[in-house]
This record gives structure tokens, sequence and C-alpha cells, in this order.
């Protein structure tokens, strides 16, 4: 018997120096970012107090994602992670399309990332350009992720520590401020949530929901990060199980503050962390929000720029990207791989140098609706390779509850989203495009590996199968 949906690939020669606590704080690095310190903002413009409900809709989903992708990650820990299950579940094309499709969309948040750490700076501190800062963080994350995997999650480590410990404290200044608690500030109580809960109807609930798409992706670096991480059998369990109540509380939580206490018109939207504490007439406190969420964002690009790294590693040990990325360093690190998810960055600051602030929210409608490809794969390939367990008698240590059941409640909430995503104009467009660039990988895959089945030697060759 074995406890593995398939052989692990020969390639995958990364080492296992991330700690468990490592692990788990990377999740919440990786989530809690741009989407939260600014995303929130533009999620309650969209659609008012009811971008609660675009929250509870996608954390749901999140929900059932990581534990359907634990299931797999603690079964066959591998970088590659979703693309790899969804190679052994349903064909080497989608497969390579999962891999390609969510490496670009970490490769757009890197340089989002790095562009809102630079613009929140600046905000409090206007002596250097956002550009130069976005360059000076591209830099320092390079070299950050090319030291090597430990030093990289004790990094990650401290820095989600900070930022988790920010965000109950600003948690406890919305509840003091909301219930009246505090002596300078008058409470505004919930006369925004039940005044106009739903300005834009339907319509601004499913813009909204993008927006906190976007904010929600990166948790799945967790089942990425399994490869790396020691005893992942009983790691990736706790640590998924920890990340997802964590983010849920502090999205949430976050949220309902915002929402309670600036109005969907309120000019503190643009930054809202610091809009409530504004409001709450602490001296300094919307300074040092700022600052954490600076800390936040370029947490959250650290982490995914390890994800990133690690995904094109995958893909070219597995044959669908140029062998040479896999070549590793002296501290176990795919250092070509780190090379060319950073490339896009540096060139989001020249861009941002020649059409100041253009780029950010460009960034971020590129890429709220490939992380429901990335979900919907996940789910479908945990729906076969589960059953493909089951059916060949192969005992999983780590196994989804309410299995088939609230697998398929994943894919029905995918199916929701979709449908209220071709509802409104603003979401059908990003939709559409999503489609059309998921087509173009898969064609560019199976041409690929059309001509790689046709070339003799090492390069027609697969590794792992």
């Amino acid at each position: 018997m074995t406890t593995k949906y398939a052989p692990a690939p020969a390639h995958d020669h990364l080492g296992h120096s991330m700690k468990p606590r490592q692990l788990t704080m990377m999740g919440l690095g990786s989530a809690i970012g741009a989407g939260l310190f600014l995303g929130s903002g533009a999620g309650v413009q969209a659609a008012g107090p009811a971008v609660l409900i675009s929250y509870l809709v996608a954390g749901t989903l999140i929900i059932l994602v990581m534990w359907a992708l634990g299931e797999m990650a603690a079964a066959n820990p591998d970088s590659g992670a979703f693309s790899v299950y969804a190679e052994r579940a349903l064909g080497r094309t989608a497969g390579a399309t999962i891999g390609w499709l969510w490496w670009l969309q970490l490769v757009v948040v890197i340089a989002a990332e790095a562009l809102g750490a630079a613009g929140l700076l600046f905000s409090v501190w206007p002596v250097v350009p956002v550009w130069a800062l976005a360059l000076a963080f591209m830099v320092v994350f390079t070299g950050i992720n090319l030291a090597g995997v430990r030093n990289f999650g004790e990094f990650e480590f401290w820095f989600a520590i900070l930022k988790v410990a920010a965000i109950v404290l600003f948690l406890a200044v919305g509840a003091a401020l909301l219930l009246g608690l505090l002596p300078d500030a008058a409470s505004p109580g919930l006369a925004n949530i039940v005044g106009d809960f739903a300005p834009q109807g339907l319509g601004g609930i499913a813009a909204a929901l993008f927006v906190v798409i976007f904010a929600f992706g990166g948790t799945e670096i967790v089942s990425v990060a399994a490869a790396e991480t020691e005893d992942p059998e009983h790691s990736v369990g706790k640590a998924i199980r920890t990340v997802v109540w964590r983010i849920l509380v502090f999205y949430i939580g976050s949220v309902f503050v915002i929402a309670a206490v600036l109005p969907a018109t309120s000019e503190g939207l643009a930054s809202p962390f610091a809009g409530v504490l504004d409001t709450a007439g602490i001296p300094g406190a919307a300074t040092a929000i700022t600052l954490v969420a600076v800390v936040a964002l370029l947490s959250a690009l650290n982490a995914n720029l390890y994800g990133a790294s690690r995904m094109v590693y995958s893909l070219a040990g597995r044959g669908e990207a140029p062998r040479f990325l896999t070549r590793l360093s002296g501290a176990s690190v795919p250092m070509l791989a780190v090379g060319v998810s950073v490339a896009f960055g540096f060139i989001a600051t020249v861009l941002e140098l020649l059409f100041p602030e253009k780029i950010l929210p460009a960034l971020f409608q590129l890429v709220g609706s490939t992380c429901l490809v990335v979900w919907g794969s996940a789910l479908v390939s945990q729906l076969v390779l589960r059953r493909r367990a089951d059916r060949d008698g192969n005992p999983l240590p780590l196994r989804m509850k309410g299995f088939p059941v609230l697998t398929f409640v994943g894919l029905a909430l995918l199916g929701l989203i979709f449908a209220v995503g071709f509802s409104a104009e603003s979401s059908r467009v990003q939709l559409f495009g999503t489609f059309a660039l998921i087509a173009g990988i898969a064609a560019a895959c199976a041409v690929a590996a059309r001509v790689a089945r046709r070339v003799p030697g090492p390069a027609g060759n697969r590794t792992g199968r």
C-alpha cells in the first residue's frame, strides 16, 4: 500500500528545512497583503457594506479549496502542488496550463505588492519616489529569496507575526470605536451597515467579489511550500486549519469595522485601515498602521516570490519550461527560477516611472479571476484523485471531511461566482480576458508537448513518470 496519489517526481531535490510554524505563517503572509490593506477599501466602494457577502462567499470557497489541497499535499508534497495534481487527474496539458496560469498570476501580484508598499510608504515619507522605493523592495526581496529556504522562512515568520499583531490591535480599536468606548471619537454605531446595505445592488456585490477573490489569492501557497517542510504529512493539515480560520477572522472582522466606520463614499477608503484610525482620533496611529501595511505587503511579496519560483521550477522539472530553470544554488534555491519570477516586478517599476499611479489599478484588474480557475482545478483534481485512491485502496494521511458533498459544494460556489461575474459588465470583461489567457496558455502547452515528443534525447523526456 502507498499513501501517495502517485509517485513523487524524481527531479525535486529542494530539501526539507522549513519549519511547520514557518509554513503556517507563510500561508498568512501570502494572503494578508495588498488585498486586505488596499483592496478592502475598493471592495467597500464597489458594494458598500454588502461587501461582507462577497467576503463570506469567497471565504467559504477558500475553506473548501484549502481542505482539498491539504488532502493532496499531505499525500504527495510537491513544489508544483495543484499543477502536479491537475496533471495526474486531468492530463499533462491541464497541469501545465494551471501551473503557468498561477505563475503568471503571482508574477503580477509581486509587482502589485511592491508598488502598493512603495505607495503607502511614500504617503508617510514623501522623499523617495514610488518607483524607486518599489525598485529597492524588489532588489531586497530577491536577495532574501536567494539566501535559502530556512532563512526565508524565518524572515517570513516574523514578518507575519508583526502584521497579525497589528490586525488584532486594529480590530480592538475598531470595536472600541463602534461601542462608543473612545472618549474623543463619536461612534458611528451600525448606521453605515444598516442604512444602505447594498447601494449598488447585485452588480456591486459582483464587482466586489472579484476584488475579494484577489484578496484571498495566495493562500494556496501552503500546498507549494509543503514540499520543503519537515514532516509534511502532519504539518500541512495543521497549517491549513490554522490559516483558514485566522484569515477569515482577520478579513471578515477587519472589513466589518471598515464598512461600519467609513461610508462607501469616504475618501478614507483609499487607505482604509488608516482611515478608520483617523476617525478614532488616535494620534500617530494612522501612520503606524500604514507602516504595518507596508510590512504586510512586503511579507506577501516575499511569500509570493517564493511560490512563483517553486512553481516554475516544478514546470521545468516536468519538461514544461526550459530545463535550466531547475538549476539549484549551493543553498538549494532555484536561483534562475527566482530570477525569471521577479523580472516583471522590475519592469513594473519602470512602468510606474513612465505612468505614475496608473500601474497598480491595472494590475489589480489582471489577476482577480485567475484565482477562481486555479481553485476550480484544485477541487476537480481532488475529486478525481480521491476517488482513484479510494478505488485502489490507498490510505491517505489527511482526508477531507464530507467528501464528495463538500467538494461539489465548492464547485457549485465557483459556478455561482462565475454566473454572477458574467452578469456584471466590469467582471464580464475580466472573465473573458481570463478565459482567453487560459486558452492561449493551453494551446502553447499542447504545442510544446507535441514538439517535445518529437525531439530525441533528454529534452524530449519526462521526469517523474
